[in-house]
């Protein structure tokens, strides 16, 4: 719920409207888990809360901190779905990417929560309940560092944003409204789903758009996304020129970078040529492996003479540093650990 919505609840208890921006402010603020540890509403308010509605806050399930500082938890929801989200620090900003469905329905070849199935999306306060735990989580964990606050969210965890629109859209406000973070500081990334890019662009919120592309031809997109082949590669990219002229924000082009798959000279020049005249950036990512799926990380050589490619053509491109290299940071690689059923 937004300060608006319970404003009106307190409102209807007869109660003035500050004491609605107070649940806020416990919500989002300070990580109330239970109604019991919002001590500056009277008691009585507190009950009526209590009789009425739920803090659905998650479960961490298990927790696991790389020697860099990312913390990645695996959490269950009240129904007992689980869901991965990650913590990263970095000098200049403290970052939390969020899920957004349990499982995922595209099932992307090369990804760890695509071969476990869908199971449902998550509500928007499914979704924000996930930046509050990692903050938490990374504030008792670094003590050398206490207080720290999250800025930067990536909606780039399990599942496609854009096919859980709603919550995702709620959640981006929640994030921005109730929690300050600045819009600019929210990135949504998507596998190209072309008609929530294009009503997510419509919404007046000038968020970050990613879009996962990972090869710069059809074809090879079909043997990489196989589920997702209604949208060729050249109505993707029209589409983001679209989201750019309605909003102004450059567009991140996400390429996962699997050896001896789609990282050959060829298809570099072939996504510089796809990409002309789109303000757009490239963040090359070299494949993080994951059990069980037959696809190797690109040597170190063949991403930067691909990234060499594309600056060559003028296309603005960085690599993603490696985080969490040491631990299940991958996409589902956790999810997929913990229900992988045991051997007989």
């Amino acid at each position: 719920m937004n300060t608006r919505e319970l404003i009106a609840i307190t409102e209807s208890e007869g109660l003035p409207a500050f004491r609605g921006r107070q649940v806020t402010d416990w919500l989002y603020k300070q990580g109330a888990c239970d109604f019991d540890q919002m001590l500056t509403l009277p008691a009585p308010f507190r009950e009526k809360l209590k009789a009425n509605y739920t803090v659905g806050r998650s479960r961490e399930i298990t927790r696991q901190q790389a020697s860099d500082g990312t913390i990645k938890l695996l959490l269950e929801l009240m129904d007992g779905a689980k869901v991965e989200t990650v913590g990263m620090l970095y000098a200049e900003r403290f970052s939390c990417c969020v899920s957004t469905q349990a499982g995922c329905p595209v099932g992307c070849a090369f990804c760890a929560t695509g071969q476990s199935g869908f199971k449902r999306n998550l509500t928007p306060g499914e979704i924000v309940d996930q930046v509050l735990t990692v903050n938490g989580a990374v504030n008792t964990a670094t003590e050398a560092r206490p207080q720290l606050k999250i800025d930067h969210v990536t909606f780039m965890g399990m599942g496609e944003p854009l096919l859980n629109y709603n919550s995702t859209v709620k959640a981006l406000r929640l994030l921005n409204e109730e929690m300050g973070i600045s819009a600019r500081h929210l990135t949504v990334s998507t596998i190209g789903y072309v008609p929530g890019i294009r009503s997510l662009m419509k919404e007046k919120l000038p968020v970050t758009l990613a879009v996962s592309l990972h090869a710069p031809n059809d074809e090879l997109r079909r043997r990489l996304i196989p589920s997702l082949t209604r949208w060729n590669v050249a109505k993707i990219i029209e589409t983001c020129r679209e989201y750019f002229m309605a909003t102004g924000r450059r567009i991140t082009i996400e390429y996962c970078l699997i050896d001896k798959i789609n990282d050959s000279q060829e298809e570099a020049v072939q996504l510089s040529e796809l990409l002309r005249g789109l303000n757009c950036h490239v963040n090359l990512i070299p494949f993080n492996p994951a059990a069980g799926l037959p696809f190797k990380t690109s040597p170190q050589e063949r991403v930067k003479a691909f990234s060499a490619v594309l600056s060559s053509h003028g296309i603005q491109v960085t690599q993603r540093l490696r985080r969490g290299a040491d631990i299940d940071a991958a996409c589902g690689q956790l999810r997929r650990r913990e229900e992988k059923p045991p051997v007989a």
